[in-house]
């Protein structure tokens, strides 16, 4: 079973009992968070879509840290002119853990069950 998630304007493909690096969330550590925003949610049997989320579906996740990401260089060089520049920057980030996919399946999905 997994579902595709819409976390902080980037899409992760989630499982339960996984641990997933995502942008920082504003949330307290070991405090639990919900995302609404399911793309798409599949299980065994079936796959279900979203247009453009899947009604009644949910992801809930715990937070288990804040952290900073490895430093990135952004160095900048035009040749014969004495222009260089040099810049860093590291990501904020959250480390969590999926504790459950639930939710309500859409009536499409029930119809084709009982099919």
């Amino acid at each position: 079973m997994y579902a595709i998630v819409d976390i902080a304007g980037q899409q992760f493909k989630v499982e339960e009992n996984t641990k997933y690096y995502v942008p920082r969330i504003d949330a307290e550590v070991d405090k639990s968070v919900t995302f609404d925003n399911v793309l798409i949610y599949s299980d065994d049997k079936t796959t279900t879509i979203g247009t453009p989320s899947v009604k009644g579906m949910k992801v809930k996740a715990k937070v288990l840290e804040h952290l900073k990401d490895n430093k990135v260089i952004v160095f900048k060089k035009k040749r014969r002119k004495g222009y260089r520049i040099k810049n860093g920057h590291r990501q904020q980030l959250s480390r969590i853990e999926i504790t459950n996919i639930s939710g309500s399946k859409s009536k499409k999905a029930e119809e084709k069950e009982t099919e």
